[in-house]
């Protein structure tokens, strides 16, 4: 063990590791998102004492985001530290530079993380499982053999989480998802309905050569991840907008032939932070209502009819 990690596992609060490992697997998190996933019972006064704890022994930096808000990541030593003492959802070092920190990706990164906070708060309400580990960001699968000549083709997803619900009989039920969020300004609506095509590509492509037939996804998950499209930055009607020519972009996609659709679902991040992911706010093809992130719809109410006596 280093000298630095003895340092800060005697000096730094309980809490210090955790958010180490925080910023070790989402690359960029906002003071307020730190706050909210590692100590939501205390004030974020304390938050910002721990982060600069960390930051006066070189294990963190900041950088301005979004208002005035800190945007903190990890310097390479406090990702030695992580890697050296753990815990950490995964084992990819992804450190970003300070340039990058304060680049073109930052408010993308900074909108997936609170898509993974949402349901961190969902599962907190509801007793179930999702933690800050929960949510892993660019999961990549092939949906091509690559060549000497031609490089293999991938789907890219923004993040991929694991929900793990707990049932009326106490089991537990696992709910995967891709997540793209889309920010109206990082790519054209037929971009983002190329991307769709190509989970559709994936949702049947089997490695030439693999007698067992099964498409590869089969490999990585119980079943297939919805894909939920979280729409940030942008107006109401551009949401709609937005929507409709995704949608008859998709449809009319010539690289998707004849595949099943694939299911997947709009959902803007507003809606998502404000009401949570089991409220009736996702828009879907498939559902002419607007659904919950299980393709629920809202509970029936009744009313009670006046006493006729």
């Amino acid at each position: 063990m280093s000298d630095t990690t003895e340092t800060v596992g005697r000096l730094l609060p309980a809490i210090a590791p955790s958010v180490l490992a925080g910023l070790y697997q989402h690359r960029l998190l906002t003071t307020r998102q730190i706050h909210a996933l590692f100590t939501p019972t205390a004030g974020q006064r304390w938050t910002r004492k721990v982060l600069a704890a960390l930051a006066q022994r070189g294990l963190v930096d900041r950088v301005r985001g979004p208002g005035t808000l800190s945007c903190w990541y990890l310097t390479d030593a406090g990702a030695d530290t992580v890697e050296d003492t753990g815990p950490r959802g995964e084992q990819r070092r992804r450190v970003p530079t300070r340039a990058q920190a304060e680049g073109l990706l930052k408010r993308h990164t900074l909108a997936v993380n609170n898509v993974g906070i949402a349901f961190v708060r969902a599962a907190r309400q509801r007793g179930d499982e999702y933690g800050s580990d929960s949510w892993r960001h660019e999961i990549a699968h092939p949906i091509s053999q690559g060549s000497v000549r031609r490089p293999t083709q991938l789907v890219v997803a923004d993040a991929l989480l694991t929900y793990l619900q707990t049932g009326e009989s106490g089991a537990l039920v696992m709910h995967q998802r891709f997540v793209e969020v889309d920010r109206g300004t990082e790519r054209p609506a037929d971009q983002l309905a190329g991307k769709l095509a190509r989970y559709t590509r994936l949702r049947t492509y089997t490695p030439p050569g693999d007698h067992n037939a099964e498409p590869l996804w089969r490999n990585y998950y119980r079943a297939w991840p919805h894909v939920l499209i979280v729409l940030a930055d942008q107006s109401p009607a551009r949401v709609t907008q937005r929507i409709a020519r995704v949608l008859a972009l998709y449809q009319s996609d010539p690289t998707k032939g004849n595949r099943r659709e694939i299911p997947f679902s709009f959902v803007t991040l507003s809606d998502l932070v404000a009401h949570g992911p089991f409220a009736p706010i996702f828009t879907s093809p498939t559902h002419a209502k607007p659904v919950d992130w299980l393709g629920q719809p809202p509970p029936i109410r009744h009313t009670a009819r006046p006493d006729k006596r």
